[in-house]
């Protein structure tokens, strides 16, 4: 899934992604594995979405060192998300993952022919969502706001093979 978060800058954090998911077993009587470790520095080793299926095929291969089973990727992200490091959602009929620890709030605009996920923050947003939720007297714990439509790359595209169609 392509990407596009030249707007987000990380915000400083207390602890690494590591200790803050050491802290999460921790409090839960689990140990850190070495798969566990490997995983969290292959997921906060890039910005990027992905489900996965694209996390399994950036990982080793069976036989080669630090290969790590379907089974537990999909486990330990289950993890990171509840230890509050990623986030999930639903987009395409998949589970999408974000970094969240350590980066601000944003929402997304989803091209639905690249797949293309283009993260911004709008304060403006952010205002109209507070002032509809205190006119509603609800308190609001978060948002997510995906807009779906053409980028301007695929936009460009189109443009260009209609007006050679109509040569």
């Amino acid at each position: 899934m392509s990407t596009s978060s030249d707007s987000l800058q990380p915000l400083s954090v207390s602890l690494s992604p590591q200790e803050r998911f050491e802290e999460y077993l921790q409090t839960r009587g689990l140990r850190q594995t070495s798969q566990r470790k490997f995983l969290i520095d292959a997921v906060f080793s890039e910005h990027d979405h992905f489900d996965a299926d694209e996390l399994i095929d950036r990982l080793p291969r069976r036989g080669q060192e630090n290969y790590v089973s379907s089974a537990t990727v999909y486990r330990t992200l289950r993890e990171f998300v509840d230890a509050g490091l990623l986030k999930s959602f639903q987009l395409d009929g998949r589970t999408v993952y974000e970094l969240d620890y350590g980066y601000p709030a944003h929402d997304h605009l989803y091209c639905t022919r690249c797949r293309k996920l283009i993260e911004f923050q709008s304060e403006s947003i952010t205002q109209l969502r507070d002032e509809v939720a205190a006119e509603m007297g609800f308190r609001v714990s978060g948002h997510r706001l995906i807009v779906q439509g053409v980028c301007k790359d695929c936009g460009k595209a189109r443009r260009k093979k209609r007006k050679h169609d109509l040569v």
